[in-house]
């Protein structure tokens, strides 16, 4: 069986609501990993992750050693980064045996083909702000500047604000199916120019929905924060997809 979870968020909230939301993650975790062939993390696991070259963010202990055990005991995990946790590095790889990946996958499991992203940065072109913002934040320069000329302890200050900022933008109280069209607008450009995918799987919309057209499914695969069930994904031996409720 393969999983596909996203926007997990850990750190998001305050210290009550985080916890509750790790000990979810990581009861799933160990849930899945009974039967997975894969597990995938499709971006927004971390609510702000932003790695030093010697420093990594405080908490997340119960993930980190979780995703660790887990790939000792040989279950593979790949992470796509996403807005959120685009500026990860090396960690994850070496100390908890993730293969991490910064751009969209396409993948073939099970006899299908597919097209994994996290969604952001896609289908933007009227978004001129939102343009600037990801050429912003995407830069190596500014990454470099923000590491070297700002503490630690004010950087992680300044992106828990900022993430909580964009994460609201994305509150399921704001987002319906008709928010989801510029993706879909996306894949199904993206199925005319590769006619053999089967499903497109994206993540950042914090809105579980299955979308099909043209021989093609859509997944959004929603959000784990709140106290509302978790959704995730699956594709098992015979290339069935569905969305599930943890």
């Amino acid at each position: 069986m393969y999983y596909f979870a996203s926007d997990v968020h850990l750190g998001a909230g305050d210290e009550q609501f985080s916890r509750r939301t790790e000990e979810r993650f990581v009861k799933w975790l160990d849930t899945v990993a009974e039967d997975a062939d894969t597990i995938f993390l499709v971006g927004d696991i971390f609510d702000f992750w932003f790695e030093y070259g010697h420093i990594v963010p405080k908490g997340f202990a119960r993930t980190l050693g979780k995703l660790a055990e887990l790939t000792d005991r040989g279950v593979k995990i790949v992470m796509l980064t996403g807005n959120h946790d685009m500026w990860a590095r090396d960690y994850l790889t070496k100390e908890c045996g993730v293969e991490l990946y910064f751009t969209p996958q396409t993948l073939n499991i099970a006899g299908k083909n597919i097209f994994l992203a996290h969604g952001d940065n896609m289908n933007i072109g009227n978004m001129p702000m939102l343009r600037l913002m990801n050429t912003v934040f995407r830069s190596k320069t500014m990454r470099w500047l923000f590491s070297w000329l700002i503490h630690p302890d004010l950087a992680m200050r300044f992106g828990k604000w900022w993430s909580g900022k964009s994460r609201k933008s994305h509150a399921k109280d704001y987002i319906d199916e008709n928010s989801l069209k510029f993706l879909i607008d996306y894949a199904e450009d993206y199925k005319r120019i590769n006619p053999d995918v089967d499903y497109v799987i994206f993540g950042h919309m914090h809105y579980a929905h299955k979308h099909n057209a043209d021989n093609m499914s859509v997944i959004f695969l929603g959000t784990w924060e709140g106290d509302k069930p978790a959704t995730y994904a699956t594709i098992d031996s015979n290339g069935t997809i569905s969305l599930k409720n943890f």
